[in-house]
């Protein structure tokens, strides 16, 4: 069983690096003055799940989601 726990510690560590990438490629979240002027409903806006930042958004979700569960599995001493 201490082969698994390796492949799950070196999964856990490569995930967090492309974790770390992928929040650093991402664009801030704030609006600036487009907000207070009514600016944040454009065709950009709307549409911003099928572009690129979309994307980086879920697949940081996945890759939380992967670094919790192998978090877990990896404190619960079960291998």
């Amino acid at each position: 069983m201490g082969i698994l726990r390796i492949v799950l510690t070196v999964i856990m560590i490569v995930a967090s690096v492309i974790m770390t990438i992928v929040i650093l490629m991402q664009e801030g979240k704030s609006q600036g003055l487009g907000a207070i002027a009514g600016m944040s409903d454009t065709y950009w806006g709307k549409n911003k799940g099928r572009s690129m930042e979309g994307f980086l958004v879920k697949f940081t979700t996945g890759l939380v989601v992967l670094f919790f569960v192998l978090a877990i599995l990896l404190n619960m001493h079960l291998f």
